[in-house]
């Protein structure tokens, strides 16, 4: 019985032996499709090699010819055409009376305030009897005078006494006109008592208090004659030849909405410092228009054709303008450019590309230089598309 246990258990021992080679044969072999060192590489395995994904669908132009306008750029500040200062020409009166505030718009003639002027009235009470004195004076003068003329020949009188009768005459009618002077003298000093506009326009300043005691000379208001303002560009000296008197001009103030103004004369000296000349600009009775705030402008002097591309392809970075070419190979180059002259969505290339180079019209601001790119097909030169939304690749 020994015998064939013993046989059996060694059978056992070899099927489990010669089991693990075999299992342990296929784990480590190498797949029969898989070639091993030296072995030449079979041709369908190349294409089985994952290829590269473009990281947009993009849209490409052609930079345009396009008519745009010559502009000169200026800026500057906007004052009074003209300003009237209306001060105090009585002497030593006290303010009785203001009728004129900041702001106000008055016309020519208007009251602005009133001075106390009863102690000058009085003196011209005085002045106008004085007057009626030397008319009296005069008429008993010159009645004296007539006699003196009618008995000169008779001889009743002497020669001294007739030019004595007639220099009387002359003598009252001179003290007379001397007091009518000074009743004109005093008529003109109350007239002072009464402060009025010399011009229309709108009032910018008021040192007026009332009881206040003004001396002679004295500020009261000042205004801006007729409401006018004007613009005072600084525009440097190469470009002032460009510019003539009754030019339109596109005047932007700060805060406030674009006007259109005239050049009225262009300054005839230049700033030795900053080699600017002023231009002066007449501006239109706009509301929202202040002396003193500052403003930009634009003077357009001819138009002309230039290099354009929509201004969504062109990028802002670092301070520099940048656009993205697509090359043969599908992918974008970046190329800084210098840009000029606006107009509508349009903008100009002053250099730093070709005519003929093909820029992403959209998108930029997703795209790297070197990025793969898928280019829509059919779009015409000069076409402005919206920026284009990321394939469903991208990022893959």
């Amino acid at each position: 019985m020994k015998t064939p246990v013993r046989i059996a258990v060694v059978a056992t021992l070899t099927v489990a032996v010669a089991a693990a080679i075999y299992v342990n044969w296929f784990d480590t072999a190498p797949p029969a499709n898989v070639p091993q060192t030296g072995d030449p590489v079979p041709a369908s395995s190349t294409a089985a090699a994952p290829s590269a994904r473009p990281a947009l669908t993009v849209a490409v132009t052609t930079p345009a010819s396009t008519e745009l306008a010559r502009t000169v750029v200026a800026t500057g500040s906007i004052h009074p055409w003209q300003e009237a200062s209306i001060g105090a020409e009585g002497q030593g009166w006290r303010l009785a009376e203001v009728r004129a505030q900041v702001g106000d718009t008055v016309r020519q003639g208007q009251v602005l305030a009133l001075f106390d002027t009863r102690v000058a009235q009085a003196d011209l009470a005085a002045l106008r009897a004085s007057v009626a004195e030397a008319e009296a004076t005069l008429a008993e003068a010159g009645a004296n005078a007539r006699r003196a003329r009618e008995l000169a020949s008779s001889g009743a009188l002497s020669a001294q006494q007739v030019t004595q009768y007639l220099t009387a005459e002359r003598t009252a009618m001179a003290r007379l006109e001397a007091q009518r002077s000074a009743v004109r003298a005093q008529e003109l000093r109350l007239a002072q008592g009464t402060v009025t506009a010399p011009d229309g326009g709108i009032v910018t300043a008021r040192n007026a208090t009332v009881g206040a005691v003004v001396a002679p000379g004295q500020e009261l208001f000042r205004l801006i004659r007729q409401g006018r303002l004007e613009w005072r560009a600084e525009v440097a000296a190469s470009d002032l030849s460009a510019l003539k008197p009754g030019m339109s001009v596109r005047v932007l103030p700060t805060g406030g909405e674009s006007v259109t103004g005239t050049v009225r004369r262009i300054g005839p000296t230049v700033d030795t410092a900053t080699r600017n000349g002023l231009v002066y600009v007449d501006l239109p009775n706009t509301p929202g228009l202040r002396a003193g705030s500052f403003a930009r402008g634009d003077f357009e002097t001819g138009r002309g054709q230039a290099l354009t591309l929509p201004q969504t392809a062109v990028l802002l970075r670092e301070g520099f303008s940048w656009v993205f070419i697509v090359d043969g190979d599908s992918r974008v180059r970046q190329q800084k450019v210098a840009t000029g002259r606006r107009s509508g969505e349009r903008i100009e290339i002053v250099e730093g590309l070709d005519a003929g180079a093909r820029v992403v019209v959209a998108g930029g601001g997703f795209l790297a230089d070197g990025d793969l790119v898928r280019v829509t097909e059919g779009v015409p030169a000069g076409a402005s598309l919206p920026i284009p939304a990321p394939t469903a690749t991208q990022g893959g």
